[in-house]
């Protein structure tokens, strides 16, 4: 039995009713995707009210098989659950299968972060005698100083920036809308963009109200981004993996090490649990130690 016209559901009450972005959608869909084709390889035609506990534990062990990983078998099974949690809502079956579905042990991974020289550096790297440079800083200043994401940064918008009162209303994951406090530097060099740049672009029509815009007057791609400071990165010989997310965690990582309130923290980052947020104070943890280690005398 195909199992199109449920995928198809389930897309449509993760677009409309849960409000998930355009990737997250397609991360859902590939995983109920991928348990549709263990069904047809298996040959078990099952609807999602026949499918069995058992018959799920046997998928899990086919993705293991076929060499997913925990990190990547957890997100599966996450997506699965939430196939599932949809049809019990559409009344398409009466029990969840996926209720006992046990998730792989993850180790907790602690994000990378940058020092505060190594952003000041590429920072520093930024050639500001090109019209991109003066934005290139805005953008890096605005990273840190507000821990956005990527697709927040790229999506920011004129008419969210309040400079005035130090804060920018920023859209984050399931549009939904937070206040997050900029710092003077950052929004000293958003006005000198603005001014000195953006004010004299020819913008392309939907693009008005965007902050930043590429040297044809359109919204900047997540992907110009990552490469901004690909190329950053290289240029002072940087010895480590970055992207734009390694910002959101330095940003988070200095707060905390700094005394910031953890709830104060989760706010800021947009985390819907404070669990998310708690990966920081591992981080803290291990800056403590490796502190005492370098300069404790008995240490």
């Amino acid at each position: 039995m195909s199992w199109k016209a449920y995928i198809s559901g389930f897309k449509s009450y993760l677009k409309l009713e849960r409000s998930l972005s355009e990737n997250s959608v397609q991360a859902y869909l590939h995983d109920i995707a991928l348990l549709d084709r263990f069904l047809l390889f298996k040959e078990l035609k099952r609807s999602p009210a026949e499918i069995r506990l058992d018959e799920l534990q046997a998928f899990i062990q086919w993705i293991n098989e076929i060499g997913l990983g925990a990190r990547s078998q957890a997100r599966i099974i996450s997506g699965i659950k939430g196939f599932f949690k949809y049809c019990l809502l559409e009344n398409i079956l009466s029990n969840d299968p996926s209720q006992l579905l046990e998730t792989p042990r993850l180790g907790r991974k602690l994000p990378d972060t940058l020092s505060i020289d190594d952003i000041n550096q590429l920072i520093e790297a930024i050639d500001l005698s090109k019209p991109e440079g003066t934005r290139n800083k805005a953008i890096l200043e605005t990273l840190y100083s507000c821990g956005l994401r990527v697709s927040e940064l790229v999506n920011l918008k004129l008419s969210n920036l309040h400079m005035e009162i130090g804060f920018v209303k920023v859209t984050g994951k399931g549009n939904k809308e937070r206040l997050v406090p900029m710092g003077s530097v950052a929004a000293k060099y958003i006005k000198i963009y603005l001014k000195e740049i953006r004010n004299h672009q020819k913008v392309v029509s939907g693009a008005e109200d965007v902050v930043f815009l590429n040297k044809r007057g359109n919204r900047l791609t997540r992907v110009m981004i990552f490469t901004i400071i690909k190329q950053l990165s290289q240029k002072i010989n940087l010895k480590k993996s970055i992207s734009p997310h390694t910002f959101r965690h330095s940003f988070a990582t200095h707060l905390i090490e700094g005394g910031a309130d953890l709830r104060a923290v989760q706010e800021m980052l947009g985390h819907e649990s404070i669990t998310t947020t708690e990966i920081y104070t591992h981080l803290d943890r291990d800056f403590l130690r490796q502190s005492i280690i370098q300069h404790h005398p008995r240490a």
